[in-house]
């Protein structure tokens, strides 16, 4: 067995931002949805005991839910914030754009939409603010909105989340020629059993200016945790029918054969591994990946410090084309 571990937490920079954050990125979607406040609270709790300091969210968060508006998620994330009195030591992340009362990436909905989240997470600030879908909105029109709360000092860093790679490369050409705030990292559906989502032109625009990449659906709606296999036991999660779909898919199996050799050898969950891969991917600084409970968490922390041989990036590399 090969053990390429180390216990002391690592942070990398994101993108040209003055953000330093855990390489694990601790996804907020879950809260309110599959984790009550007080499962939410000690997941969060234990994620920072490890070291953890980049979480995840958005205003729309989980609107999905029957009884629900949007902006759960971000309450919680705001309680625990006062409670733990750790804001100072938290990179809290959030998007505008996909909630159905305040759609679009207009000016004024961005305006609006950044102080309902500011309200709702009861700080004076939001560290990394993502547009959560892109539309059309003229660039200059999103961009100079995003530059505006930058400059009142109510969002530090900006991001994109579900961009193609013209658009991209579009927003920040207008930026820096205009001087205004540039995106600092991207935001795309990665993981190993969806490549195509964001290598090719996406990743070359993000490597050419310099983006980080903070990949969601880092572990395929819980698919690359190995806990569904052909032929296996139907698994109760909300997630289960979107993972399930992977079965489907050729490279599915071979996937999580490949994730089960190097698992063994390492000494680790599938999901480790699955994380590992990705962070050590061009540009991506933290997958994200979320927990229902605590118990979910210490395979997905155990990702940061984990080291795949050449032989084992291979591997999954051959396994996952």
């Amino acid at each position: 067995m090969t053990d390429s571990r180390s216990d002391a937490p690592r942070y990398v920079q994101l993108g040209a931002s003055e953000l330093s954050v855990f390489p694990l990125s601790l996804g907020g979607n879950v809260f309110g949805w599959t984790a009550d406040e007080a499962e939410s609270f000690a997941v969060l709790d234990a994620y920072a005991a490890a070291g953890g300091n980049f979480v995840d969210t958005a205003d729309v968060y989980s609107a999905w839910v029957p009884g629900n508006t949007g902006g759960e998620s971000e309450t919680i994330i705001g309680r625990w914030l006062r409670a733990r009195g750790n804001r100072d030591s938290v990179v809290v992340a959030t998007k505008v754009g996909l909630h159905s009362e305040a759609r679009g990436l207009s000016a004024a909905n961005i305006k609006a939409s950044a102080e309902g989240s500011l309200r709702r997470l009861g700080v004076d600030h939001i560290d990394l603010y993502y547009t959560h879908q892109d539309d059309d909105t003229p660039v200059e029109e999103f961009v100079t909105a995003l530059d505006a709360l930058v400059r009142e000092g109510k969002v530090r860093a900006v991001a994109a989340s579900n961009i193609g790679a013209d658009r991209l490369a579009e927003a920040l050409a207008f930026a820096r020629r205009e001087g205004l705030t540039a995106y600092t990292a991207v935001q795309p559906h990665y993981n190993l059993v969806s490549r195509g989502t964001f290598e090719g032109p996406l990743a070359d625009v993000a490597a050419a200016h310099g983006l980080a990449t903070v990949p969601y659906y880092a572990l395929a709606s819980g698919f690359l945790t190995g806990k569904y296999r052909p032929g296996g036991a139907e698994v109760a999660s909300a997630r289960a029918e979107g993972a399930g779909r992977y079965l489907d898919d050729p490279r599915g199996p071979k996937v999580l054969e490949a994730l089960d050799t190097v698992a063994s050898e390492q000494g680790v969950e599938p999901a480790t591994v699955a994380l590992a891969w990705l962070t050590a991917r061009p540009t991506v600084a933290a997958p994200i990946a979320s927990a229902r409970t605590v118990d979910q968490l210490p395979p997905l922390l155990a990702a940061a410090a984990l080291e795949l041989t050449p032989a084992q990036t291979a591997l999954l590399d051959d396994a996952s084309a």
